[in-house]
Parts: C-alpha cells; structure tokens; sequence
C-alpha cells in the first residue's frame, strides 16, 4: 500500500523541469496537455515513490499566492548534505538549514517556486539512543563487578 502525493500547481509544465532540477524527481509517463498546451496532469518518481501534479486552472491559488503553508512533504534521501546542495544551485528558496534532530535524521527544508513545502531527511542514529546503550552497558558491567565481589 502507497499513498500518493498529488500536487497542483499553476504551471505543472515548468514544475516538472524544476523538480527534476532541484530535487532529483524524474518523469515517469506521459505528461497529458489540454487544448491550450498547458500540462494538465503528469507523473514523477523519487527512487520508487511516485508524485502526480497537475494544473487544475486559471483560478487556482497555490500556497506562494495563499501566502501559507497548505502541506509539507516529508522526502527521505540517502545523503541530506548533498540534496540540500543541489537545491540550493537550482535556486530553491531554503526555509530550514540541514539540522540534526532530536529523534535521529538530519533534514533541511525547501519551498518549490510555487510555495509547497519539501522536507529532506537522512535517518541517523540518535545520539540519546547511543548514550543511554552506553550508560546501560556501564550500569551492567557495575552489577556484574559487585555480584563477584560479594562471592
């Protein structure tokens, strides 16, 4: 089971280039035009996970015009470092530096030219989690020494 994203965005044609650029993303299909030439509907992959988009009309506000945030795409790459600079040469507007997390990923995070919001992680370990495995394997030991002292 899957689920997938379907973004909209007022100029789907152009997205499809941009993410790709920026953010690694390739086509997968055909990219359907209406009457007007414009791309209506089409489909991108990041390693096996697919994103759809497409322009629903003239009327459409995406969240740059909204002026807000309207979701937040969490993405996971295998090097946040390295994704982070080739979205900032492809001109991403950068709203959160690579930062180390309390819960284990280093992530950063980026607004597409229309305004949606994209999350890049990379799972680590936290530093919590080792320092507690550390203290428990200490306290162990301590009770290990002090069982062979009382013999």
């Amino acid at each position: 089971m899957a689920i997938t994203p379907y973004l909209l965005y007022r100029d789907a044609g152009a997205a499809l280039t941009w993410l790709a650029k920026a953010f690694g993303l390739r086509k997968s299909g055909n990219a359907y035009k209406g009457a007007d030439g414009r791309v209506n509907h089409a489909a991108m992959k990041f390693g096996d996970a697919d994103l759809m988009l497409g322009s629903p009309g003239p009327d459409f506000k995406n969240p740059k015009l909204l002026g807000q945030a309207t979701q937040n795409l969490y993405v996971d790459v295998d090097d946040v470092d390295k994704h982070h600079a080739q979205a900032v040469k492809a001109g991403a507007t950068i709203i959160e530096a690579p930062t180390d997390t309390f819960y284990g990923a280093r992530r950063y995070g980026a607004e597409d030219p229309e305004g949606h919001r994209w999350y890049f992680a990379q799972t680590r370990k936290p530093a919590r989690k080792a320092a507690r495995r550390k203290a428990a394997a200490g306290a162990k030991k301590a009770r290990r020494a002090g069982k062979r002292s009382r013999r």
